[in-house]
């Protein structure tokens, strides 16, 4: 089977001495993972493509019963050159593409997540980057996945919660002392769930201190019914 499908590369590793194996996010697909022989020669001509956080077009062949398709062409849409030459920025992008590969299982397509990987890249190049990004993308991925809450936890004020769902990631900067102390109970809603979760700690939250960015917003203890709240209003993922 040969299909063309739009895509965004979450994770690339060296493969032989040659070739490239990718995670991709793809609109129509959902993530794949898919092999670019030939890509680190010199005259590899998709080395472009196989770049983390690069959009583009990938014609992809895949045999009958096999597991991992092969990339035979594609065109680039956007490799995101801002980003690429800000390391805040660069870290956020692929900070939003391991939470995307850790959360999302294999060849289950979301028109969803796929425009909000999109939307979040496309902000990061040209928008202002702020403090709300990294929480407010994670718990807009939590309800695409099946993991969102019906409603404001830990008295998070619903227009906030709204915004924070909602509104254009680059527009999301907030300076009174009760949205600040809102956003820090956000960051310990996504802390809480990743290392529930997940089965082992996040690359890019280590690598890139993230983590650490996140906890130095107003850090706010949580009582026992704070936690007792947060483990209630998390849903099982519905994928």
């Amino acid at each position: 089977m040969i299909f063309t499908d739009s895509g965004i590369i979450l994770f690339r590793q060296e493969f032989r001495e040659a070739d490239r194996i990718v995670s991709l996010y793809t609109r129509e697909h959902g993530r794949i993972n898919a092999r670019l022989p030939g890509v680190m020669r010199p005259a590899g001509k998709l080395k472009a493509l196989s770049e983390p956080f690069a959009f583009g077009d990938y014609r992809i062949y895949v045999r009958r019963g096999g597991v991992i398709g092969t990339v035979t062409g594609g065109k680039i849409n956007n490799i995101f050159p801002n980003i690429r030459r800000n390391l805040k920025r660069t870290a956020l992008a692929m900070h939003f593409c391991e939470l995307v590969q850790r959360l999302t299982p294999l060849h289950q397509p979301s028109e969803g997540k796929f425009e909000l990987l999109c939307k979040a890249l496309t902000e990061l190049e040209y928008g202002e980057v702020n403090s709300a990004f990294q929480a407010a993308f994670t718990l807009r991925l939590m309800a695409l996945a099946g993991f969102g809450m019906d409603r404001p936890v830990l008295k998070i004020s619903p227009e906030f919660w709204r915004r924070i769902h909602e509104d254009e990631l680059s527009s999301l900067t907030f300076t009174e002392p009760e949205d600040l102390l809102s956003l820090s109970k956000c960051n310990s809603v996504c802390r809480r769930f990743l290392s529930r979760y997940l089965t082992y700690p996040l690359n890019t939250l280590r690598n890139f201190t993230l983590e650490q960015d996140a906890q130095t917003l107003l850090e706010t203890e949580l009582t026992e019914q704070d936690e007792a709240e947060l483990t209630a209003a998390v849903r099982q993922p519905a994928y």
